[in-house]
């Protein structure tokens, strides 16, 4: 029996579809599939997230050394103004009797007394700039030295509880009070470091004539007499 053209619709489609379905050694064998990629190595997993909070500000405040430096500076600071206070007040005097003489000097010997005076003025300005780096440099030197075993007590409370980031409380607005540490860093850095004398030595100047500065914190070597009138 011969089929229409129509017949052949329902036909082709049911072929096609069966083509599809049909087994594959019904059909031409299909190219072998490539193998699949070899997996990505698995990464490790990431560390927790373990924060520790520190307030610097506050161990300086509180901590018995940083008490200690203070208490040194300033005694020493008072001591400077007492002996500036009392070399000013010298300086004063001799102004002073210098203009009262001026009218009873010679131009020449008026002059001359000038000089010197400001020669002591200037000396006594180096003075209190050298009493000041003094001053500057034992304070921060007597810092640098909490801040150091500071440092390693907050190290090893780090390595300690296995911590990966240590933030100053200053740069922090809010944050969990369980992950702060200052109580425990302060009372570990009593322990170790109870006392801390500071150094008042003079820092040392670069280039500076033989005798042309004074030590620092000894009293300023006196001011060079007046020369001799000459005789008329």
């Amino acid at each position: 029996m011969s089929l229409t053209r129509a017949g052949f619709a329902p036909l082709i489609a049911f072929v096609a579809l069966g083509g599809l379905l049909a087994p594959a050694e019904a059909q031409q064998a299909p190219p072998a599939p490539a193998a699949p990629p070899a997996p990505a190595p698995v990464a490790a997993a990431a560390p927790g997230l373990n924060i520790l909070v520190v307030d610097v500000q506050s161990l300086l405040q509180n901590a018995k050394s940083a008490k200690m430096v203070r208490q040194q500076i300033e005694q020493k600071r008072g001591e400077y103004q007492k002996e500036m206070s009392a070399q000013e007040a010298t300086l004063r005097q001799e102004h002073d009797t210098l203009q009262r003489q001026q009218g009873s000097l010679s131009a020449e010997a008026f002059n001359q007394k000038g000089r010197e005076f400001q020669q002591k003025l200037n000396e006594f300005d180096k003075s209190m700039q050298s009493k000041r780096q003094v001053l500057e440099k034992a304070n921060s030197e007597a810092l640098e030295k909490i801040n150091e075993v500071m440092l390693k007590i907050i190290a090893d409370i780090a390595k300690e509880r296995k911590a990966n980031l240590v933030f100053l409380r200053s740069e922090l607005v809010l944050f969990d009070q369980n992950f702060e540490i200052s109580d425990e860093v302060l009372q570990k850095l009593d322990e170790q470091l109870p006392t801390l004398t500071v150094n008042f030595a003079a820092p040392v100047a670069a280039n500076t004539p033989s005798g042309a500065n004074p030590a620092a914190g000894q009293p300023p070597a006196a001011p060079a007499q007046p020369a001799p009138k000459k005789k008329k």
